[in-house]
């Protein structure tokens, strides 16, 4: 099919197929397919407006087992120097910090760290929840198949005790392409992606949203791009969990796998608007797509709001994943409430579950 006929199908609202996103990452044409994402994000969420949140990413601990090649962030075992658990203290002043800036959640992600069972989430958890009045969204699926498999627990059981102890919702770290191929390079001792998918299979039967990733531009095909958002459209067909979508170019600084990503094929910025445009396409299920300003930097997160998102993520009072890996973007309140404004919309702070906390009309 032409790229002319793919979009038609779409504005028709027939579902496209994984052949019809090959051909529309394969054709480049990035300003008919970034109308089209456009005029379906604006029947999927209200046109005049632009969401974010205010909150912060908790990064608990760097130590970590899981050796990923595209990971700046991680310290193994037993480093002195640089490896770290935040003491509960330190959490706690970074959740007053939060809430005293407006926020209203915390991305609380970490390694996987070899000594910190199931016991040490839960009362982390409870203690969190006995002081703040704030949303935890926090551990990827693979943390969570960590704790279950350092706690000699189901995945189902590890999941509901960590509910019943403060955990509301789960981000989607960890997803990178959901292609086997793909991860046993660049991450073989991680989560397959079966185990990630069950993860939150398991969370969204339980009640819990989540959010879904893809992290790409390093060793993966377009079609594999593909094969990652079906994973989502699937599991969100069956399940209805997923709330929101965001994915981000791979980051070349500081980790092992930049060694076998050619200069010449990082994404550029256009890769970036037209992978974010054919998901909104695809992924017609998902309400929400965020803008990856983290990554992008603001002007091109203010731009890819016409191409497909609704949403310009986090203000994110504090980020040492991405930053680790070479790229520091930051923004405050104030100038995401500017960069909305100046594009005609209305800027909403939100919380994590999209429901509207401020409204600047």
């Amino acid at each position: 099919m032409s790229t002319a006929s793919i979009l038609d199908k779409a504005l028709d609202g027939e579902r496209i197929s994984d052949t019809d996103a090959v051909a529309l990452l394969e054709s480049r044409d990035l300003v008919a397919v970034g109308r089209v994402a456009n005029e379906l994000r604006n029947r999927k969420a209200d046109p005049t407006r632009i969401t974010f949140i205010v909150d912060r990413n908790l990064n608990y601990t760097n130590i970590c087992v899981t050796d990923c090649d595209f990971c700046a962030f991680y310290r193994r075992p037993g480093d002195r120097s640089e490896g770290y658990l935040l003491p509960k203290a330190v959490i706690f002043k970074k959740l007053e910090e939060t809430l005293a800036l407006g926020g209203t959640g915390v991305l609380m992600q970490g390694g996987h760290h070899p000594d910190l069972g199931i016991d040490y989430y839960e009362d982390l958890f409870r203690s969190i929840k006995a002081r703040y009045p704030i949303h935890l969204h926090a551990l990827s699926p693979p943390e969570v198949q960590h704790i279950a498999r350092r706690s000699k627990l189901s995945v189902p059981a590890t999941l509901s005790r960590l509910r019943d102890a403060g955990l509301d919702s789960l981000p989607g770290g960890g997803g990178e392409i959901l292609v086997d191929r793909v991860r046993d390079i660049i991450a073989p001792k991680k989560t397959t992606a079966d185990e990630w998918i069950n993860v939150m299979r398991h969370a969204h039967r339980l009640g819990m949203s989540t959010t879904a990733t893809m992290m790409y531009g390093h060793v993966e095909t377009v079609a594999e791009r593909v094969a990652h958002m079906r994973r989502v459209r699937e599991l969100q067909d069956e399940t209805h969990g997923f709330r929101a979508f965001i994915s981000w170019t791979f980051q070349n600084d500081g980790n092992r796998l930049a060694a076998q990503v050619d200069s010449e094929h990082m994404p550029t910025s256009f890769d970036y608007l037209l992978t974010q445009a054919v998901s909104r396409i695809y992924l017609d299920n998902v309400d929400h797509i965020q803008s990856s300003w983290v990554t992008q930097g603001l002007k091109i997160g203010q731009v890819a709001l016409g191409f497909g998102a609704d949403d310009m993520g986090s203000v994110m009072i504090e980020e040492n994943v991405v930053s680790a890996a070479g790229t520091t973007h930051r923004t405050s309140r104030e100038e995401l409430v500017h960069l909305i404004k100046s594009m005609g919309k209305t800027p909403v702070q939100r919380d994590t579950l999209y429901r509207d906390v401020k409204v600047w009309n």
